[in-house]
């Protein structure tokens, strides 16, 4: 937090110095020098080229150079005018070809593109127009100063400042603004008392310094001394105390102020929020002669992140003051307390949505269980606009590998190419994730090996879809490659790894790369890890070792989540280990009392044996705890078609076929009494 204040009192004095940095490419300045050469220009120049300024100033370029290609006369004016709005719309290579085309140049023509370079990152280019100059004014040696200064180049900017043989307090001012913005304020407090004149702006960029340093007693006692004191002065200290957590002085020094400004009003508002006080910050919004949107936003935003998603909602309908952000914060909001309703009617009532706000509908649909109606709003937006981003694709593929639905999943990539988006990560990794969870692991490897760059999400998402269909070697050899590419592994990477050595049974490689996971990554286990690790041991059979790494989980003050225990207890109905299982069982019913499914394997691991009282006793104990049996759900999609089955429905036209075959696997695997028996069973309990 205390970072975030500090990069943004950076952001604010790069703010208060910018005035500085740009003027010769403002329109301002442009003004001056017309003025200036105004006894040099002919009667019919002047208008000419105040028409190209205010070409350029509004952005129109091409008109501007007509205007001037048709220009019978010109002069040095006319071309500063043009060289200095080629830089103000991005024209780069045009305003030094037009530079270099000049008959003649002034001081004010190399300032112009010295400033215009810097600005465009060209640092050696300034400094090469800079040493070109027969005549350098304090105005040149500004530019130089403030640019190295934008460009982060605080060493080269003080070197610069120390040769200048003539400097102004605006000179003191960028040398003191860059240091301040570099984090030595020692050494910028050292040339503020070196300063022989200073103007308001000395003062106040120095105490925002000593502010975001921290030393705010320090800003205060400066901001005392100050000869005099102007609205940015005020608002500066204001702010030094907000980003130090001094919420109520900064209340206290506004209520003081002489006068205030758009910014005093709108940066107390948002160090209300900040600091979690929204009612205060509404209270403070109300009274704001000037309403900010941004603003009225952070505090929705505010009121929603307390869970006031509701109240939030009410306060939008009855202020004037929402726009189309408003009401998509508000959609963001009823999807995280998963009330579904109103986020879909509040959507449908928006006048106005972007692309943004089709982006937080199908995601929230997504994320709460309503894929297909997040599918059916992306085809809709496919139909009618606006037009598909990154963030779209991204949670479309996501809906398709939760269904699963192979078929739109392939449908979304052939749109993906087509409108551009295959080689942004996100969408990459949105594509292997779908093909893995949707079985194809060829078309995933595929997506994966022709992506341009990869992150830590790309290599997790085909190692866990490896692992997850049972191909160990594979899910391994890929984290081999991906720690040979000096890619750090986080913690779901190894919860592929050690679930792709579970289902292969590599208990020593699972061990070491537990290891490793904690001592070379330094990567705490958690639930995940533990149960990968004793569903591995349970696996292949080590069901003893399994318990006695849970029992040393135990003694060093883990509590042995739920989910471990499951994992010992599928090992011990793997291994017909009853004992150990009951033990297991046990633990998770004292964790989760309406857990279903541990009773009916506790029911099926005490059928296996023979032991039918103690299921029946099982089943007992279910029904007297009111635990139902949620059915079992599957399904498959099949030449274009989805097909569903219920736990206990028979009404699939083919049921008898698959019946057929289902006692044919098990016939081949010996275990048909098994099967006939637990099925008996089952249907008794339903």
């Amino acid at each position: 937090m205390l970072f975030i204040s500090r990069l943004n009192h950076a952001r604010r004095l790069i703010g208060t110095l910018c005035a500085a940095i740009i003027k010769p490419l403002s329109t301002e300045t442009g003004k001056f020098n017309l003025q200036t050469h105004a006894s040099t220009t002919l009667p019919n120049l002047k208008p000419l080229n105040s028409k190209i300024s205010n070409y350029m100033r509004n952005g129109f370029v091409d008109e501007a150079q007509k205007l001037f290609d048709e220009m019978p006369q010109r002069n040095v004016v006319t071309w500063n005018a043009m060289i200095r709005g080629c830089f103000l719309n991005g024209c780069l290579d045009n305003a030094l070809q037009l530079f270099g085309q000049m008959p003649e140049r002034d001081v004010v023509s190399y300032n112009t593109v010295i400033a215009g370079l810097m600005q465009c990152g060209d640092v050696d280019g300034a400094w090469r127009v800079f040493e070109e100059m027969g005549f350098r004014d304090v105005v040149s040696w500004n530019s130089m100063v403030a640019g190295y200064v934008r460009n982060g180049m605080i060493g080269e900017a003080v070197r610069v400042f120390d040769a200048m043989p003539l400097k102004d307090v605006v000179s003191w001012n960028l040398v003191i603004g860059g240091l301040v913005i570099c984090g030595d304020c020692d050494l910028a407090e050292e040339y503020f008392k070196q300063m022989n004149v200073r103007d308001v702006a000395s003062w106040t960029i120095m105490i925002k310094g000593l502010a975001s340093a921290g030393r705010i007693f320090e800003a205060r006692e400066m901001f005392e001394h100050m000869p005099m004191r102007d609205v940015h002065a005020w608002t500066g200290m204001m702010i030094g105390y907000i980003e130090n957590g001094y919420i109520d002085i900064a209340l206290a020094l506004f209520q003081k102020m002489p006068e205030r400004n758009f910014d005093s009003w709108n940066e107390l508002v948002n160090g209300l929020v900040k600091n979690r006080r929204v009612n205060d910050a509404m209270k403070l919004f109300m009274k704001m002669p000037e309403k900010c949107q941004k603003t009225w936003n952070s505090i929705l935003v505010e009121f929603i992140r307390k869970g006031f998603i509701r109240g939030a909602h009410a306060l939008l309908e009855k202020n004037p003051y929402s726009d189309f952000v408003s009401w998509t914060n508000i959609i963001v909001g009823y999807f995280e307390i998963g009330d579904v309703g109103s986020a879909i009617e509040i959507f449908r009532l928006m006048p106005i949505r972007d692309a943004t706000t089709y982006n937080v509908m199908i995601f929230g649909l997504g994320e709460n269980d309503h894929g297909e109606e997040g599918l059916k709003l992306f085809v809709r937006m496919t139909e009618t606009g606006p037009t598909p981003d990154k963030a779209t694709f991204t949670s479309v593929l996501t809906i398709c590998s939760d269904l699963p639905a192979l078929q739109l999943g392939w449908q979304t990539h052939a749109l993906v190419v087509k409108t551009g988006f295959e080689n942004f990560v996100a969408v990459c990794n949105a594509m292997v994730t779908m093909y893995a969870r949707c079985g194809n692991m060829d078309s995933a490897m595929l997506e994966f090996s022709f992506m341009p760059s990869r992150d830590v999400i790309s290599w997790n998402s085909i190692i866990c879809g490896f692992a997850h269909h049972g191909n160990a070697e594979k899910a391994l050899k890929i984290f081999r490659q991906m720690r040979s590419e000096a890619v750090d592994p986080n913690h779901i990477t190894f919860v592929g790894v050690l679930s792709a050595c579970s289902h292969a049974g590599f208990v020593d490689l699972g061990r070491y790369l537990f290891d490793i996971m904690r001592q070379e990554y330094s990567l705490q286990p958690t639930n995940e890890h533990y149960t990968c690790l004793v569903d591995l041991l349970g696996r292949s059979g080590l069901i003893d070792e399994a318990m006695s790494f849970l029992d040393q989980m135990q003694a060093n003050g883990i509590e042995v989540p739920a989910s471990v225990w499951g994992a010992l207890l599928g090992a011990c109905r793997i291994h017909k280990n009853t004992e150990v299982g009951k033990i297991a069982g046990e633990r998770i019913l004292d964790m989760e009392p309406n857990n279903s499914g541990v009773y009916l394997i506790l029911a099926e691991m005490y059928l296996g044996c023979g032991r039918r009282k103690d299921a029946e006793r099982i089943w007992t104990r279910m029904k007297a705890t009111g635990v139902k049996k949620q059915p079992g759900c599957s399904w498959i999609e099949l030449n274009n078609s989805s097909h569903i089955f219920l736990s206990g429905d028979c009404s699939h036209p083919e049921f008898s076929s698959i019946t057929c075959v289902l006692e044919l696997l098990y016939m081949e695997i010996g275990d048909l009494k098994t099967y006939r028996t637990i099925a008996i069973a089952f249907q008794q309990v339903h």
